[in-house]
């Protein structure tokens, strides 16, 4: 009768003690540190380069990189929670309101990726003069510019200094990242803003904005910015960086015949999206 084969050899215990701030994680698409209930409506996922992920939430961000599998877990350290960040040149931009809660008053921050969690953490990019600038733009918000070389800045350009004063167009602004100076990169037409339920004064100011049927919806990157909104069906607006600058600057045409045009479109559409491989 054969005998019964030896019993195992027990296994080894590892005990892990990752810090609070460090996750390990091989695969980021499996496994993510929890980002609370709101982090879907209130973050923001950035791609960096070499695979890192950045995902800025309101009052923290968190990065993963390849080489390291394991993602970790900053504090934010800003005024207000950020809106619309973006990562160019290995930093994160974001505005910031800074006002009350009657007038708003937006600022640009930037933080370099190396510098997330450190002493040096977030500086404002703020000149005197760039305050009148800040404060004629509605709601603005940011984009990649071509080229990785420049930010473009969104908004809607107020009539007046009321707080709310109507809009009259959409203005777009350009930071040139090389000489830290702002201009004028253009505007959006004001038969196309017409398109949108904009450029409307007087008593029919206030049944043009009802419902938020007026509001224009921004998104893109790489010097192309899209423009969506409830009222304009079935097609979008784009306007193409240039070097013109100015009023008159950029390319501006009409994207026709979308399909399916619904809330999705409304709301705006990931570009360059994909995935290529798990570490």
């Amino acid at each position: 009768m054969p005998s019964p084969p030896p019993p195992p050899s027990p296994v080894p215990r590892t005990t892990l003690n990752p810090s609070p701030s460090a996750i390990p994680s091989p695969d980021p698409t499996a496994s993510s540190p929890p980002l609370g209930s709101a982090w879907s409506r209130h973050g923001t996922v950035l791609a960096g380069p070499g695979g890192a992920v950045l995902v800025v939430t309101e009052l923290a961000a968190l990065s993963y990189a390849p080489g390291t599998d394991r993602w970790l877990k900053f504090p934010l350290s800003l005024p207000s929670k950020p809106r619309s960040p973006i990562l160019m040149s290995g930093a994160v931009f974001a505005l910031c309101d800074v006002g009350t809660p009657w007038r708003s008053q937006w600022k640009l921050f930037s933080c370099h990726l190396r510098d997330l969690g450190g002493t040096r953490g977030w500086a404002s990019l703020d000149r005197h003069e760039w305050r009148d600038m800040f404060n004629i733009l509605k709601r603005p918000r940011l984009l990649p510019g071509a080229g990785g070389r420049r930010i473009l800045m969104i908004g809607g350009l107020r009539s007046s200094f009321a707080v709310d004063g109507p809009c009259s167009t959409v203005m777009i602004l350009r930071l040139d990242l090389a000489t830290i100076e702002w201009e004028e990169a253009g505007r959006m037409p004001l038969e196309m803003y017409r398109c949108f339920g904009g450029g409307v004064f007087g008593p029919m100011a206030a049944p043009a904005a009802a419902g938020g049927n007026n509001k224009v919806k921004v998104f893109g990157g790489d010097g192309r910015i899209w423009f969506s909104g409830k009222r304009v069906r079935g097609k979008l607006m784009m306007w193409e960086e240039d070097d013109i600058g100015g009023s008159g600057g950029g390319l501006r045409s009409w994207v026709d015949g979308i399909p399916g045009y619904n809330e999705g479109m409304y709301r705006g559409f990931v570009f360059d999206a994909g995935f290529t491989a798990t570490p």
